[in-house]
């Protein structure tokens, strides 16, 4: 079908990572010559193909603002339960969460960040505009910046999750990350503990998630990442838990970033047309 969409494409824009450009596409687009990717190239493209079949890409640039200010609104409303009382609010249910029980404030509590790139610091400065304590996780340099800039850096992964009343990944999915969080480091985590993913559903070891929440109600995850997209109920069998919240992979959708995206992709294409 989506073969069948490009055959005549000369130039494509894609949106995020949605379209994986494969080998076997590449080879079934012989007017291809341009891709313009709105934020950055990940790992959905396979640069090395496209060279072999003379398709040039080009990317844009991408905004922290965005994905920074959606994670922070999921760690308020899951530590506060917002989502429960609202859609219970709805049937006439007054102050009433659920099974979750009361929410709790954020002050004093403990936030682990892995990964402190231009989101990564966004977070730490949210935290600390709301009295929590920080501490890092992530590469030796981005722990010495962490610490430099008046945060905390764990001194094993091991303490990193043991530590954290919330924990939230901003990291770039590769080889190096991919499953980069196991079954045991959720293990180790607080009974109450919130664990926090924007960032890819694969840099945690798959089904672990759902085993660690299933077993634990008490502890909670935010999500807004899956490992197949669209998420439903038949894929992802965490949108069925109640200790989880979940929402449809929002951290770039919104109007100053899609207009920011597409002002640029749009340039590129244009500059190489000319």
């Amino acid at each position: 079908v989506l073969v069948r969409k490009l055959i005549d494409t000369e130039v494509l824009v894609l949106i995020r990572e949605r379209t994986n450009i494969t080998e076997e596409l590449l080879s079934k687009l012989p007017n291809l010559k341009l891709i313009s990717q709105t934020g950055k190239v990940s790992n959905h493209i396979d640069l090395q193909m496209c060279k072999k079949y003379s398709v040039d890409v080009v990317e844009g640039i991408g905004s922290p603002v965005a994905p920074s200010e959606l994670c922070w609104a999921l760690i308020m409303s899951a530590s506060r339960n917002i989502p429960s009382y609202a859609s219970n609010l709805e049937q006439n249910k007054w102050q009433d969460s659920g099974t979750l029980g009361l929410g709790r404030t954020l002050s004093g509590l403990t936030l682990g960040i892995w990964g402190y790139g231009k989101i990564g610091k966004r977070i730490a400065q949210y935290s600390k505009a709301f009295g929590m304590n920080v501490i890092i996780w992530g590469r030796e340099t981005s722990r010495i910046k962490a610490v430099e800039d008046g945060f905390s850096s764990a001194s094993s992964k091991e303490e990193f999750f043991a530590q954290a009343d919330i924990l939230t990944l901003h990291l770039r999915l590769n080889d190096m990350t991919s499953d980069c969080v196991t079954k045991k480091d959720l293990e180790i985590m607080k009974f109450d503990s919130l664990f926090v993913n924007t960032s890819r559903a694969e840099l945690v070891e798959k089904g672990a998630l759902y085993e660690e929440l299933f077993a634990h109600p008490s502890k909670r995850a935010a999500l807004d990442v899956y490992e197949e997209e669209p998420a439903t109920l038949e894929n992802q069998p965490l949108l069925s838990l109640p200790n989880v919240l979940a929402v449809p992979h929002l951290g770039y959708v919104e109007q100053n970033s899609y207009e920011l995206y597409f002002k640029i992709a749009f340039e590129n294409v244009l500059t190489y047309i000319e």
